[in-house]
């Protein structure tokens, strides 16, 4: 009987005096051992993804240091120096406010592996609202998507 088309690809790979003495248990073996780095891997995203309190921290971290660089420090530049320092310090201020309308305004979908999370930020019809998407998987979060 002739070896199937796998252990035919074996072949190429072994050294020419291995040839004929074990390709099927080597390749087993290589098998085997893809599949402990996968099972691995997947309990390592399971046991590092991170949870909606860890987003919602990084979400008002982000958030405050977009305020205080972009809106305090680019809007206000031209003005004086007191107004960009209360600029940040209304920021830190209203602190505990953002990290509310954060909390209230995300939803999470859990993956096991990997979570999604949507936070839609609306604080008054005369302003903007803004739709952050972000990924988070082994402890780190990804903002893929920002609109307007």
């Amino acid at each position: 009987m002739k070896p199937g088309f796998s252990a035919r690809i074996a072949y190429l790979f072994l050294p020419i005096d291995k040839v004929g003495k074990h390709p099927m248990k080597l390749l087993n073996t290589i098998k085997s051992a893809a599949i402990a780095v996968m099972v691995g891997l997947g309990i390592a995203m399971a046991i590092t993804n991170p949870s909606q309190s860890d987003y919602e921290e990084y979400a008002i971290a982000q958030l405050t240091a977009y305020l205080k660089d972009n809106t305090c420090t680019q809007t206000l530049k031209d003005e004086d120096s007191l107004l960009q320092h209360s600029c940040t310090l209304l920021v830190d201020v209203g602190r505990p406010q953002l990290e509310k309308l954060i909390a209230d305004h995300t939803k999470e979908r859990n993956f096991i592996f990997f979570s999604i999370y949507r936070t839609e930020l609306s604080i008054s019809p005369l302003l903007p609202a803004y739709r952050f998407e972000t990924v988070a998987a082994l402890q780190k979060f990804y903002t893929y998507q920002t609109s307007k």
